[in-house]
């Protein structure tokens, strides 16, 4: 159920940066602001100038501010699915309080044991998300706590990117003065948000055409099986037509904005419009239908990829079709051309939201929605990766220390062992000892009863 508030959601994107803002009331998402801002420093979806994007998103975190009216500090922002690698994890700990009522600490605890496994020095964790919980081995629980149990199991996936793109998304926002609450899986926020049940429990394809990369996400079991990325989008197509017509990027980007036609099939050659070519005094004369012929060439290309994407995944069906999004797939002629390239049954999605009504919106949308839509279990489960625990009262205990385990003497031939830590962390139980009684006093017991014989005898 979406919690009550505002949120802020970021999208970094090649060509433009956009800022959100949205209040949740009784449910449902209002959007109060929207900032963007020209891009500059990102190459094929990737920062490679941290000042620039900081800078831009600076501008557009402004404009957004004076379109809510408030102020923005903190702010959740989308990453690409670039390396983008995903593997099961599993954890488990036994649960020590007294009562045996799971709490928040215990599914901390299992999450933090599910973590421990081994990542590469170049790669992070960001995301877990839980399959199912268990409890004395009842399987398929979603939420554990206030259960009663001696032993509580996680399964779930962890999403690990490269450190070094996650390092300057969090880079460009410090710069900015900013504060990232979360980072947020772009596939797997859009993948939520534009799909329905149906259509993530049976199998989908979503294409998110960006101005820098293409991305192709597979959704089934209402999890996310697989993503890839291309570094040809809509750029690739204005690049296009500035090089064969011999224009300005700008000029080349104003005609696939207001004459662009991805399918030549649509396209007429009785309708012409001017083009300033380099060079030339006077404009020249271009046909839509030869302007589609650039257009419908880059967008095969990058189709065909798509294509191939699918095909590595030979298990992967997908009745649900294919759903289009992004600023490229705006472009009229888009999804006949998916459907004929893919031979696949495929959509356009386009935000209901007012004001919002573009494919281009898609992902800084549904950042928010994913944010704003989690379970206490997810929070949670964020909290666990960043090690914020001070917000966690379920329990008047110590913070956080690791376990110590003794072995029972019949595991050890009768010998006591040494105290060893644990692998996992969890709380550990106060033990409660018996004070010895001091040695004087009873060795001032026996000589009494030794006494009290010796005078019997005499």
């Amino acid at each position: 159920m979406a919690k009550s508030g505002l949120y802020t959601g970021v999208d970094i994107g090649t060509n433009t940066i956009k800022v959100l803002v949205a209040e949740y009331v009784s449910d449902e998402m209002n959007i109060i602001g929207v900032g963007n801002a020209k891009s500059d420093g990102l190459k094929n979806g990737i920062i490679v100038d941290i000042e620039k994007v900081s800078q831009a998103l600076v501008k557009a975190v402004h404009a957004a501010e004076e379109r809510a009216g408030i102020t923005i500090d903190h702010i959740n922002v989308s990453i690409p699915a670039n390396q983008l690698e995903m593997e099961p994890c599993q954890g488990m700990v036994p649960i020590i309080g007294e009562t045996k009522e799971i709490t928040d600490n215990d599914v901390l605890q299992v999450v933090q044991n599910a973590l421990m496994r081994g990542i590469v020095p170049e790669r992070e964790i960001i995301s877990v998300e839980t399959t199912e919980f268990t409890v004395d081995g009842f399987q398929g629980i979603s939420d554990p706590r206030g259960m009663f149990g001696v032993r509580l199991e996680m399964r779930g996936l962890i999403y690990t990117g490269p450190k070094t793109l996650i390092h300057n998304i969090r880079k460009v926002v410090e710069r900015s003065g900013l504060t990232v609450d979360n980072i947020v899986i772009a596939p797997l926020a859009m993948s939520r948000y534009v799909l329905s049940e149906g259509e993530r429990e049976f199998g989908t394809i979503v294409i998110d055409l960006g101005a820098g990369q293409t991305t192709v996400s597979g959704v089934k079991e209402q999890k996310l099986v697989f993503t890839h990325t291309s570094p040809e989008g809509g750029e690739y197509v204005t690049k296009d037509i500035s090089t064969v017509l011999n224009t300005s990027l700008s000029a080349a980007e104003d005609l696939k904005v207001n004459y662009g036609e991805a399918s030549t099939e649509r396209a007429s050659q009785e309708e012409y419009f001017l083009v300033d070519v380099v060079g030339k005094t006077e404009p020249e004369q271009i046909t839509e239908f030869y302007l589609s012929q650039i257009i419908e060439a880059r967008l095969s290309q990058i189709f065909d990829g798509v294509r191939k994407d699918i095909e590595r995944h030979q298990n992967f069906d997908a009745p649900g079709g294919v759903v289009l999004l992004g600023g490229a797939a705006a472009m009229p002629g888009v999804v006949d051309l998916a459907t004929r390239m893919l031979n696949l049954n495929a959509r356009l999605f386009v935000p209901a939201e007012m004001g919002l009504r573009n494919p281009a919106f898609a992902q800084v949308i549904s950042v928010i929605d994913f944010v704003g839509n989690r379970s206490d279990i997810d929070v949670l489960v964020s909290h666990a990766i960043s090690g914020d625990y001070s917000y966690v009262v379920s329990e008047p205990t110590e913070s956080f220390v690791t376990p110590v385990i003794q072995m029972p003497a019949s595991q050890n031939g009768g010998a006591p062992t040494e105290q060893q830590p644990a692998e996992t962390n969890f709380y550990q139980a106060p033990v409660v000892t018996k004070t010895p009684e001091p040695e004087e006093e009873k060795e001032g017991v026996v000589d009494r009863i030794k006494n009290m014989f010796g005078n019997l005898f005499d």
